[in-house]
């Protein structure tokens, strides 16, 4: 009888832990989708900006065109994008383009003057900071739940619930990388 009681408390707190650890990776996977969208609503922000930043500085800098159509390129790229790894490639050639009409815009100090461009700069800024915050929030929901998947004992089940994989970083290029450790000084 006491054997029966044993197996009985035994079986009962594995199901517990089975349940507790599912609705864990659950959790943890709808928190990194949430947090997936705030970073594509930051760069939709930012996207939608840009078109903005590209006729101010058009007025100015007409015959800059090829600048003007990468940077009209990389962002249709950039909105087109789907998935993190998709997404990140994209991110990278449109942070490119960017500073290429920023560099631009260096060239033209009427313009560096002008409210409205001191406006889309400063929304801008604004945005990148949101941008980079959401990023943050992204990666670490993406360790968190990484790190839950691969430890022991959920681990043993995780796969069988649905969750294979890790769940892909937003991380920075190689060239970005470089540029993080020596920013770029603009001065508008």
């Amino acid at each position: 009888m006491v054997a029966l009681i044993v197996v009985i408390v035994i079986v009962l707190l594995l199901i517990v832990f089975v349940f507790t650890s599912y609705n864990g990776l659950v959790r943890l996977n709808q928190q990194v989708d949430e947090a997936w969208s705030d970073i594509t609503v930051q760069l939709k922000r930012r996207y939608d900006l840009i078109p903005n930043l590209v006729n101010a500085v058009k007025g100015y800098a007409a015959h800059e065109k090829s600048v003007f159509e990468d940077v009209t390129s990389a962002r249709s790229k950039a909105l087109s994008a789907n998935g993190v790894a998709e997404t990140t490639k994209a991110e990278n050639q449109f942070q490119s383009t960017l500073k290429s009409l920023f560099a631009v815009a260096e060239n033209y100090p009427d313009l560096k003057a002008t409210q409205n461009f001191q406006e889309l700069q400063a929304e801008l800024v604004d945005t990148e900071d949101k941008i980079q915050a959401s990023r943050r929030f992204y990666n670490g929901m993406v360790r968190d739940f990484n790190t839950k998947r691969r430890t022991f004992p959920t681990k043993l089940f995780a796969s069988m619930a649905g969750y294979k994989q890790d769940k892909e970083y937003f991380e920075l290029d190689e060239a970005q990388e470089a540029q993080v450790e020596q920013p770029v000084n603009v001065n508008f």
